[in-house]
């Protein structure tokens, strides 16, 4: 398989996840601005779409959005625990916690990565955002990962996105239970490998 990525860019959650299960794959930078792989391919002729993450498949299909690739790619290694069993509850968390994220914290960053927003829209971006952190900061009290003890490619992608606060003006600090398990998701050994890989960690 093949990960299509661009470094520190929402793809790093399914990065983190290729590497929590210890899956075999290339790993293909992605220029977004050019739309252009690291060997010059054509990368809209990959994705239409332009964005990341797309894994390639053994197949040669072409599969898009995190939250998918998520799944994808924890279903192939079982045993690495990444999400639940089919049909079972706490699957059914995992996607709850996946969609959360994604409509609601992804998106909920887009405003502050566009230059031309004014400061106001971007400060409502910020206040919308504490908001959502607020949320978190409960959600995870006396937890280690959302799920409890078990690390699932919901953090993967948790992580991910509150890592955009340190090149968006958002200090997760702020929230010492968001800070902690920040720390916690970065201290384990696939999560580091893929911030090495993609030059966001020495």
């Amino acid at each position: 398989m093949k990960l299509y990525y661009t470094s520190g860019a929402c793809s790093l959650a399914t990065h983190i996840a290729f590497k929590e299960a210890g899956l075999a794959f290339d790993a293909v930078s992605v220029d977004l601005k050019v739309k252009k792989t690291v060997n010059g391919a054509d990368y809209l002729a990959i994705n239409p779409k332009g964005a990341v993450p797309a894994i390639g498949l053994d197949n040669g299909e072409t599969l898009t959005e995190v939250a998918v690739t998520l799944q994808y790619v924890a279903d192939q290694k079982p045993g690495a625990h990444l999400i639940p069993a089919a049909g079972t509850l706490a699957r059914y968390r995992v996607l709850e916690w996946l969609n959360y994220i994604a409509s609601e914290l992804h998106k909920g960053f887009n405003p502050l990565w566009n230059p031309k927003n004014a400061k106001e829209v971007k400060q409502a971006a910020r206040d919308g955002l504490a908001a959502k952190f607020d949320f978190l900061s409960k959600a995870l009290a006396g937890k280690t990962f959302l799920m409890g003890e078990g690390f699932t490619v919901a953090d993967a992608y948790l992580y991910t996105i509150l890592n955009w606060g340190q090149w968006t003006g958002i200090e997760v600090a702020k929230w010492p239970a968001l800070a902690a398990y920040m720390a916690r998701v970065a201290a384990r050994p696939g999560v580091r490998a893929a911030l090495v890989a993609e030059g966001l960690a020495k």
